[in-house]
């Protein structure tokens, strides 16, 4: 069994910022899809790229950039947003943040 499973997680504390880097630490991985938390170090990010899924994405601390289709939206943390299936989209960390990604592998 998982170890964090059936316990209260902090997902401010399940990884570290590193300098200069993207940390990425899977919390579930399934079949059906995946829960991934990152932190982001200042100016860093994820090129853009496209899923065949729908994601939906938390900022756990600090706030990212998200550019869905060209269009810049900064989400803070408590915030989300869902990244549609098979659209460019891009992240970017102007300053040091956390987010939690939620993988749906469903194309219905």
């Amino acid at each position: 069994m998982n170890k964090l499973k059936g316990k209260p997680l902090n997902l401010k504390t399940l990884v570290d910022y590193s300098d200069g880097a993207v940390v990425s630490r899977t919390l579930l991985k399934k079949e059906t899809g995946n829960i991934t938390l990152f932190s982001f170090d200042q100016g860093q990010g994820l090129s853009e790229h496209t899923s065949p899924f729908d994601a939906v994405v938390e900022v756990v601390e600090g706030e990212g950039t998200f550019i869905i289709a060209g269009d810049a939206q900064t989400v803070k943390a408590g915030e989300m947003i869902i990244m549609p299936a098979n659209i460019p989209h891009d992240v970017q960390a102007a300053a040091p943040f956390k987010m939690l990604l939620i993988m749906i592998r469903s194309k219905t």
